[in-house]
């Protein structure tokens, strides 16, 4: 198809009257409903600015290439527009813009018409092109000048086929190869606009160079595994999920799509530059060339673990000090119904416990699937970790659900590796988010969930049978217990048993089940005290945070530890905060609120305070001893993988 089958008389307005950006959206977008190009207006400019929000369509040299692919285009179209004075359209070289192509494709749109939308993308790379249509006083120069150059693109396509491509037929084994994947959120304009640029730049430098484009049609000049093996290089210019476990060990530059329009001649460099650091691909020969294969698996679980709770732990300090500044207006101010309610006080329990601290499960499960599957697994382990929450599950069953998420979605890319190219662009946004998702989401809710409502049901019932014998070893039990999942069944079933016992006027549980849960943050700051070459700098920036947060009862700030390294810490903090709860009732503490740490201690049990801070204290020291001496020094594989995601 050709381009002016598209830019017609009636889609161009030569000479546009906007002096902003949102000015020469509304005059394209006007052009294109006159011509009758679009079904609905409104929705198409949504999906125009949507675009925008993703990465400005400015591109530079002048050129702006605004572009939406939806159902509110009636007919594929070109609408162009120029502008003498210049608009500022926030280009990437920040420089006005003169000339305008908004692309309408329909999302059902044939492969001729992104075809020939392609061909436009890499003709406006022209400067001549660009300076001659500056130039045009009608719309008649306009279409010849478009016509003229869709005929020499085309001539240039076919001779590049029967040279099967940059590669030359003559001489498969030059040297100095680079290759390149481009692609863009809607493959249309950028993804084309990088290839040819590169392209282009590489002819100049005489460097031989494949481009992959990865657009609305699907895979175009796909890079085979000889191509591969034979570059130098591999630059990936892309906004979106390319798949690029193919490139283990090569030397691959990663940068966003723009970068391939305006950086060139840096990118082939940089892919030229054989002193880089390989890539290393999730699962690909590099990362399982160690001399130890488990250590390598041992490492590739760490890896993963760690990226999960990098991202987990602002959460947890954030939410964890918002929660502890609102036990200083009192232990009660959050709750409506208390005389001690304040409304700020209530917003920052807000956006600490019911915001922050209920995102830490899932943004640890979506992050270890990210690890491991990129972003096609990320929501899949957002939902997993979601669904663990909701049943009870905790910070274990995240885990659990990041793990899953992550392994499950390798193996549905895999499965559907061998899809017809017509799917690729499917693949990222439809067939692995919905199989991942569902598959995911029903594994959690039917085999990993409903274990912890049996297991919730059972301690319950062995807490009733035990709340008659010695007190000393209920306190061992609940205060161990609060330790054990920090938020899982264990320590739900404890936390409930000790808040209805307090209703009916027994303090002892809730007294255990306080201390038990303040011992975990405050053992862990301790130990990274006592142990400072045994943790990362990231882990040491938390030990304020923890201490605060164990002190008012927030057990949650020791969960990013018990994440990372789970057989060492929920081991070492069981003991000390079973001790701890035993000591606290052996001492006659009874602390008579369900929440707040020492701010209730004070407020209840004031008589008790020296007690129980001497059960807090001694517990703690013991899980940090224990766990300290548990730990290994940082091996250079964890300093490694900690530099990198920090």
């Amino acid at each position: 198809m050709r381009i002016t089958e598209l830019l017609t008389k009636e889609t161009i307005a030569m000479d546009l009257s906007a002096t902003t950006k949102d000015q020469v959206i509304d005059e394209l977008v006007s052009q294109l409903d006159k011509a009758g190009k679009l079904s609905d207006e409104k929705t198409f400019k949504e999906a125009i600015y949507t675009r925008e929000s993703q990465s400005t369509t400015g591109i530079g040299e002048g050129i702006a290439i605004p572009h939406a692919k939806t159902d509110a285009v009636q007919s594929a179209a070109i609408a162009f527009g120029k502008s003498i004075e210049g608009v500022d359209y926030q280009s990437l070289d920040m420089q006005p813009a003169h000339l305008f192509f908004m692309i309408a494709a329909p999302a059902g749109g044939a492969q001729t018409h992104l075809d020939a939308l392609a061909k436009l993308s890499g003709i406006l790379m022209d400067e001549a092109v660009r300076e001659e249509l500056l130039q045009a006083n009608s719309e008649e120069e306009i279409l010849n000048i478009i016509n003229k150059h869709d005929d020499e693109a085309t001539d240039d396509e076919s001779n590049e086929e029967s040279e099967a491509t940059p590669i030359q037929s003559e001489n498969v084994e030059e040297e100095g190869l680079i290759l390149a994947v481009t692609a863009c959120p809607t493959g249309i304009a950028h993804t084309y606009m990088a290839a040819d640029s590169l392209k282009n730049q590489a002819k100049k430098m005489g460097v031989p160079i494949k481009v992959e484009t990865n657009g609305s049609g699907g895979i175009k000049n796909h890079l085979t595994d000889e191509d591969i093996e034979k570059a130098t290089g591999i630059i990936v210019a892309a906004d979106v999920h390319v798949e690029t476990d193919r490139f283990d060990g090569k030397n691959v530059v990663q940068v966003p799509v723009a970068d391939g329009i305006k950086r060139p001649e840096e990118l082939i460099n940089m892919a030229q530059d054989t002193s880089r650091k390989p890539f290393v691909a999730k699962g690909g020969k590099q990362s399982s060339s160690t001399s130890n294969e488990k250590q390598s698996v041992s490492k590739t679980i760490y890896k993963h673990l760690m990226n999960g709770v990098s991202n987990m732990l602002p959460l947890v300090i954030s939410g964890g000090i918002l929660m502890a500044i609102v036990f200083l207006f009192g232990e009660n101010s959050f709750d409506a119904k208390s005389s001690q309610y304040n409304e700020f006080a209530a917003n920052l329990w807000q956006i600490g416990s019911e915001s922050a601290f209920k995102l830490i499960v899932p943004i640890l499960a979506g992050f270890i699937a990210r690890s491991i599957a990129d972003k096609p697994g990320f929501a899949s382990g957002l939902v997993g970790g979601m669904l663990a929450v909701a049943g009870g599950s905790g910070f274990l069953g995240g885990i659990i659900a990041g793990f899953l998420a992550g392994y499950l979605t390798e193996g549905i890319k895999y499965v559907s590796r061998n899809l017809p190219q017509m799917f690729e662009g499917l693949k990222p946004t439809l067939i692995y988010p919905i199989l991942s998702v569902s598959i995911t989401g029903l594994l959690m809710v039917y085999v990993i969930n409903p274990p912890t409502a049996w297991l919730n049901n059972l301690l319950l019932n062995g807490l009733n049978d035990l709340s008659g014998s010695n007190i000393v070893l209920l306190g061992l039990v609940i205060g161990a217990m609060m330790a054990i999942d920090m938020g899982g069944p264990f320590n739900k079933a404890a936390y409930v048993f000790a808040t209805a016992a307090l209703t009916e006027g027994n303090a002892a549980a809730i007294t255990a089940a306080m201390v038990g849960g303040m011992i975990p943050p405050i053992a862990i700051a301790t130990a990274m005290l006592l142990f400072k070459n045994k943790f990362t700098k990231t882990q040491k920036g938390s030990i304020l945070p923890n201490y605060v947060m164990g002190l008012s009862f927030i057990t949650e700030g020791a969960i990013p530890f018990a994440a990372a390294d789970p057989l060492r810490v929920i081991p070492s903090m069981m003991v000390g905060s079973g001790i701890g709860g035993a000591i606290a009732l052996g001492l006659g503490s009874s602390i008579q609120a369900p929440h707040g740490g020492i701010f209730v201690i004070l407020a209840t049990d004031f008589g008790h305070v020296l007690q129980t801070l001497l059960a807090v204290i001694i517990g703690a020291l013991v899980s940090a001893i224990i766990y300290g001496l548990l730990k290994p020094k940082l091996t250079q594989d964890q300093i490694d993988i900690a530099e990198e995601i920090e």
